[in-house]
């Protein structure tokens, strides 16, 4: 499964579509004005909340949420002890299972994978549409709305780390 979004800076209030490999809307990433934290909720085509995203208020690190449904899905932040800069932990709400997010998040070239297995490469490399990048799900039982949730995720607090250096 592969899915096109049409590169923009995230921001409070950014909605933008993304598409299919042919080009059908599928999900719509809702940024959220006048909030106190950076907010989204992903949607599908009829307007239902999917997943909603938001930055956790006390973290010392930048740390974004995800949920389902108002449950816990998954917490993501900056890796650690890690030589590289562009590297990211998901730790899942199951507290056993993680995901591990790296490459040049602000290239849009990056993996998605969990114990060494991928499940999503993000990369602009395949692309002749300017300003678009892919998010191309390997894995055929992974659940899409989750890992694109992922990659806004990590864009997100990688553009936001630049921001503050």
């Amino acid at each position: 499964m592969r899915f096109l979004v049409r590169d923009r800076l995230l921001g409070f209030g950014d909605d933008y579509w993304i598409e299919d490999d042919h080009g059908n809307k599928v999900f719509l990433v809702d940024g959220k004005a006048m909030r106190l934290r950076d907010t989204f909720e992903l949607k599908d085509t009829s307007g239902r909340v999917l997943i909603d995203i938001r930055q956790k208020m006390l973290a010392l690190r930048d740390t974004m949420l995800i949920e389902r449904g108002g449950e816990p899905l998954a917490t993501i932040k900056r890796k650690r002890l890690s030589l590289l800069r562009n590297h990211y932990r998901v730790a899942l709400a199951d507290g056993s299972t993680e995901l591990d997010v790296s490459g040049k998040i602000l290239d849009r070239e990056f993996a998605v994978e969990y114990d060494g297995e991928l499940l999503a490469v993000v990369s602009r490399r395949w692309l002749h549409v300017r300003e678009t990048y892919g998010v191309d799900i390997v894995r055929d039982d992974a659940d899409p709305a989750l890992l694109i949730a992922v990659a806004v995720c990590v864009i997100h607090l990688a553009e936001k780390e630049r921001e503050d250096d």
